[in-house]
């Protein structure tokens, strides 16, 4: 049996009385494309926070490729490129800087980095912005810079929460033609996204989490069960909006 990108066993974090993760259990097959879709507050990036050594769990085990990440977190977070939620860069630094800085923390030599850096810059199309402080990039093009950081040590397993969040159309279409190819070439995408066709188009499994835990998971065309992947979302987290009567809203 081929080993798993990632499994999760047992993941679980606690705030007070809201347990943001409960007990997650989840197999991501190794060469997948997988999304994470779920409500705001289903604990999306919780899990993948943990899963990815950001946030230490108060129960359960990561291993990645087979590597126990909170044992040997040294040879488990080489093989991972994240992209998280609300990440904070070193934003006095140029876009080629940054990407530069983080390979120097992942142990690159300088002769490795420089090439990888330009290769990115064009594909990610920055090269008008290479030389830009990071503070003065719009939300799109910082989400670019992060992705190319992620990307620089040519990671195994890519994590991905929301990574087309303020992205516009041309970007984005970039930023898929990368992630497609990571895949065909072996690696592992994990990506979580509220925009169902989006997940639709390009995942090859999927994962449904709700109030912590997961509702359904597996290849996408089993969680949708023949219906829209929205349907069959919205079926399994369930609709408890308090649907008022907003007739008042029409034009007289």
């Amino acid at each position: 049996m081929t080993q798993p990108a990632m499994s999760l066993r047992g993941l679980t974090k606690v705030y007070g009385t809201l347990r943001a993760a409960d007990a997650i259990d989840l197999d991501i097959p190794a060469g997948s494309f997988y999304g994470v879709v779920g409500p705001n507050g289903a604990g999306k990036t919780t899990t993948l926070s943990m899963a990815t050594g950001l946030l230490t769990p108060d129960a359960g085990t990561v291993h990645i490729l087979g590597i126990d990440l909170w044992r040997q977190p040294d040879a488990a977070k080489p093989l991972l490129g994240v992209l998280p939620d609300g990440l904070r860069t070193f934003d006095r630094l140029t876009g080629a800087e940054l990407i530069s800085y983080a390979g120097r923390l992942r142990g690159l030599a300088p002769d490795v980095i420089a090439p990888r850096r330009d290769d990115l810059i064009a594909t990610l199309d920055l090269g008008g912005a290479a030389r830009t402080l990071v503070m003065d990039y719009s939300a799109g093009m910082a989400k670019k810079i992060a992705l190319a950081c992620a990307l620089i040590h040519a990671p195994r397993v890519l994590v991905l929460d929301e990574p087309f969040e303020a992205v516009d159309p041309v970007s984005a279409t970039g930023i898929r033609r990368i992630l497609i190819d990571f895949v065909a070439g072996g690696g592992t995408v994990v990506m979580s996204s509220h925009v169902m066709a989006l997940v639709e188009r390009l995942c090859t499994h999927v994962a449904v989490v709700g109030a912590g835990r997961v509702l359904a998971s597996g290849g996408i065309d089993e969680v949708r069960g023949g219906a829209e992947l929205e349907e069959r979302f919205v079926e399994l987290v369930g609709d408890e909006r308090d649907h008022r009567d907003l007739t008042w809203l029409r034009p007289s």
